[in-house]
């Protein structure tokens, strides 16, 4: 039992980051219900809709509700009355105009936290236009910051989706929750990926407040503008990670590395890292990359293999530490991070939609003969 074992999450299905969040609470131990739409029961796979492949909807279980009928909706506070917090990712106002908003909800359960995600925030001129994680990082600086010389390059969906989104929603929603437990108060939770992305930045904006860090991308130390920081391709068409940016860990990597050139002696010479970084990389093309690590891993060189997705979870520290773990025949991060007495653990496979509503509703409080009129009026599946 996870250390949020007793925890109710209401989770109002989405893409993304919402998902993420709820994972997170359920991995933690936390009892997750994520109500599906009805039509969702039937929807075709696709990269929105992964179904029983979809790793971010584990651990929890499916209701389905058809929220726009009176008593689909009615069901769902029933639900909400029961839970400590509930997950929404819709534009602002949907929920509002559902009779689901935060209002109602606290009116009937004044301890709930209200969990919003959304790209723009609840309020804005950009709150109620469309947009994805690209659109939310581009605005916050973090977007800029990333990519080579001539242009910008969007760093998967992790800074705003899930860095600048999930987590800074989970971490909103957890103090909220134990400010609760004193004030006895729900409130809630305004996460907007923009404003995350931004919060991720902290330590680069105070860089550069030092003039420290230059706004042309590729020429700073962090950013792959350091030829001692940053990815060199071997002989074998693969690629290291090398970072050693301290004294100590630069005299380490160049001892391994073998190399007695002059010019390579200093490494803070912001000047002299183009030519630093060609005659780096002419010495790692010299030979295949796991001969390179096996020079270099277990040592304070800061080198590591560049893994792909297939490599990853068999390189022997991940395995020593079960940093993956395969659920139903698919492979997938196990949780993070972990603790010492009540570790988290992945409750199960995405669930089917709709699968668990008998169940859930009965569960929660509905009797059998509720549960038989909400499926003759069409409510539920």
């Amino acid at each position: 039992m996870g250390p949020l074992h007793g925890l109710k999450v209401i989770e109002f299905a989405g893409i993304g980051p919402g998902p993420f969040a709820a994972m997170l609470f359920a991995d933690m131990g936390a009892e997750v219900v994520r109500i599906e739409r009805k039509s969702a029961v039937r929807r075709p796979l696709s990269l929105l809709n992964l179904g029983p492949l979809d790793v971010t909807s584990r651990g929890r279980r499916a209701v389905g509700l058809d929220i726009k009928r009176p008593e689909g909706r009615d069901a769902a506070l029933r639900l909400i009355d029961r839970a400590d917090a509930l997950i929404e990712g819709f534009r602002p106002g949907v929920m509002e105009r559902l009779g689901l908003g935060p209002d109602p909800c606290l009116a009937r359960n004044a301890k709930l936290v209200y969990g919003r995600m959304t790209g723009w925030g609840q309020d804005g001129p950009l709150a109620h236009t469309a947009g994805h994680d690209i659109t939310y990082i581009a605005l916050s600086g973090a977007l800029h910051a990333i990519g080579t010389p001539e242009q910008p390059l969007p760093p998967l969906n992790l800074v705003g989706d899930f860095g600048g989104g999930a987590m800074m929603l989970a971490w909103g929603m957890m103090a909220a929750l134990w400010e609760a437990q004193r004030s006895g108060q729900g409130q809630v939770v305004d996460a907007a990926m923009v404003d995350g992305a931004a919060y991720l930045m902290a330590m680069l904006y105070g860089v550069k407040a030092a003039g420290l860090w230059s706004q042309q991308r590729g020429a700073n130390l962090l950013d792959g503008g350091a030829f001692f920081y940053g990815t060199y391709a071997c002989s074998d068409g693969k690629f290291v990670a090398v970072g050693p940016i301290e004294p100590q860990f630069y005299a380490e990597f160049l001892a391994r590395l073998g190399s007695e050139d002059p010019d390579l002696a200093s490494h803070y010479d912001p000047s002299a890292w183009p030519q630093q970084r060609a005659k780096l990389a002419a010495i790692l093309l010299t030979k295949p990359r796991d001969e390179w690590c096996a020079l270099f891993e277990g040592t304070d060189a800061c080198v590591a293999p560049v893994l792909d997705m297939d490599e990853a979870p068999d390189h022997p520290h991940n395995r020593a530490r079960a940093t993956f773990i395969t659920v139903d025949d698919v492979l997938q991060p196990a949780p993070a991070p972990r603790l010492s007495r009540t570790p988290a653990a992945i409750q199960g496979p995405p669930p089917a939609p709709g699968a668990d509503t008998e169940a859930v509703l009965l569960a929660w409080g509905f009797g059998e003969t509720e549960v038989a009129a909400l499926r003759a009026a069409g409510a539920i599946e």
